[in-house]
């Protein structure tokens, strides 16, 4: 129960790493907050959650829209009075080059994932800032830090995020709030399948690709859960301004 009394805010909650990331903080104590822009899946990611004996709401927010952040930062706030973890999750995924990739892909890509983080964290940090403490932790992803093919928004989306966790590292390590990365590989999501068809690819020989890594093996949802847990807790109380490569030794080659 390394969470029993504090609160997590999770954005792109509503399946994936967010839906098994938020049912994790509720096994381990955690009272949840989700949201994400399907209201569906997101009451049923807190029945689950409720089912076993867990404490979770459901705010219907898009990320890239400021209203909505501020939004979900004060319903948390009023439901369960602190947040303690922010875990900012939610994105897209657009496999297009520069030439192919329209402007409406790139701003969904950018607003999403990097713009989305900004918003989410700017609401939350005088809350945690008045407090003393904190943990915010953002999605990258192993191609944030190396790159790859036909991903440039989202590369460029998922680096942006490593520095900017970085630098709020620096600004608020003296208010007692830790900010780092957790960076997937590829990760059996409903994204990856996506990925997949939008690439043209058979789901067979994509997954024969994915697995070319020296684990050998696509990653799990449970394997990103594992990694976000820790930086969010007290394990990792001297860990900031860190890009956590979860992706079966992807990027070490």
């Amino acid at each position: 129960m390394r969470f029993k009394g504090k609160v997590a805010l999770i954005t792109g909650g509503t399946s994936g790493i967010g839906s098994e990331t938020a049912v994790r903080f509720a096994s381990e104590g955690a009272r949840v907050a989700i949201t994400g822009r399907n209201s569906e899946r997101g009451e049923q990611v807190v029945k689950d959650i409720v089912k076993k004996g867990g404490e979770a709401i459901f705010i219907r927010s898009d990320v890239c829209l400021a209203s909505d952040c501020k939004m979900a930062v004060d319903q948390t706030l009023e439901r369960f009075g602190r947040i303690d973890v922010l875990f900012n999750n939610a994105g897209v995924f657009h496999p297009k080059t520069i030439p192919d990739c329209t402007e409406e892909e790139w701003d969904d890509t950018i607003d999403s994932s990097l713009k989305g983080a900004f918003l989410m964290s700017k609401y939350a940090l005088p809350s945690m800032i008045e407090r003393g403490s904190g943990s915010i932790i953002h999605t990258s992803s192993g191609w944030g830090i190396q790159g790859g093919d036909k991903a440039a928004a989202y590369c460029a989306a998922k680096g942006g995020l490593i520095v900017m966790a970085k630098a709020m590292a620096l600004d608020h390590g003296r208010h007692g709030i830790r900010v780092n990365c957790v960076c997937p590989g590829d990760v059996l999501t409903p994204m990856l399948h996506d990925d997949a068809a939008k690439r043209g690819m058979s789901w067979d020989e994509y997954a024969a690709g994915s697995v070319q890594r020296p684990l050998g093996r696509i990653g799990s949802v449970e394997d990103i859960a594992n990694a976000v847990l820790f930086l969010a807790s007290d394990e990792a109380s001297f860990v900031t301004g860190e890009a956590l490569v979860v992706d079966g030794g992807g990027v070490a080659g």
